[in-house]
């Protein structure tokens, strides 16, 4: 952090794990260095509080691990600061808070980032509606969501993906148990989000389809578990 209080990021390359990434081109820039403002940090600060008592489902891993990895995947994926902020905020909506925690992220950080929350979250209403509901609803949504909103809704699948596929490998069925949309439910929802992200991202961020790829080879996985 700098004097100023700005948060400075050096990000070096590395090799992508997605087959056709391309190599930066480290000759004339060398590291990449990112500067976030105060806001992210405040954001940290805040997701930190907000999910303090929270757990990742079926474990005892802090929540805060996913919203720190989902915000890193977006950064990977071309994230500027404010997407990174609405990446670790992206599940405050829905599980802490609803409407006023909502109202909160706007003041607080400003149009954009709530607005990619607002986006990411499939409900903001308290007692949430139906499972299948408020999944095909998002789905729908995803439809027409902006390019920040799909990638954090991506990173953020993609994330929760590797964790079911981690698990599923040493539970077996038995890991279905712990989702209310159980194994069919689950493997739908995966594969159409699979789906609607392709189609969107080829629109929209033919770039970073290389997050779509990786999603589909991990869905796939679990799919071939769950035979």
């Amino acid at each position: 952090m700098t004097s100023k209080g700005i948060i400075s990021i050096t990000v070096g390359y590395h090799e992508s794990r997605h087959k056709g990434a391309k190599r930066p081109n480290t000759e004339s820039r060398g590291d990449l260095t990112m500067e976030f403002s105060p806001h992210f940090g405040e954001a940290l600060a805040y997701a930190t509080q907000l999910h303090s008592k929270q757990i990742r489902k079926g474990t005892e891993i802090p929540y805060i691990s996913h919203l720190l990895a989902v915000s890193s995947i977006a950064l990977e994926n071309g994230a500027d600061e404010e997407t990174a902020i609405a990446a670790i905020l992206h599940d405050a909506v829905e599980d802490q808070g609803g409407k006023s925690t909502a109202e909160a992220i706007r003041l607080r950080f400003g149009n954009k980032v709530a607005d990619i929350v607002q986006a990411c979250s499939d409900t903001d209403a308290i007692p949430k509606p139906p499972w299948r509901k408020r999944k095909e609803d998002y789905l729908a949504h995803l439809q027409t969501a902006s390019r920040e909103a799909l990638l954090v809704s991506a990173s953020d699948k993609l994330h929760n993906s590797r964790a079911i596929l981690a698990d599923q490998r040493q539970l077996g069925s038995r890991i279905w148990d712990r989702f209310t949309g159980g194994r069919e439910g689950s493997l739908w929802y995966y594969r159409s989000l699979v789906t609607i992200f392709r189609e969107r991202f080829a629109k929209l961020d033919p770039e970073h389809l290389s997050l779509i790829d990786e999603l589909e080879r991990v869905v796939s996985e679990i799919e071939r578990l769950a035979e």
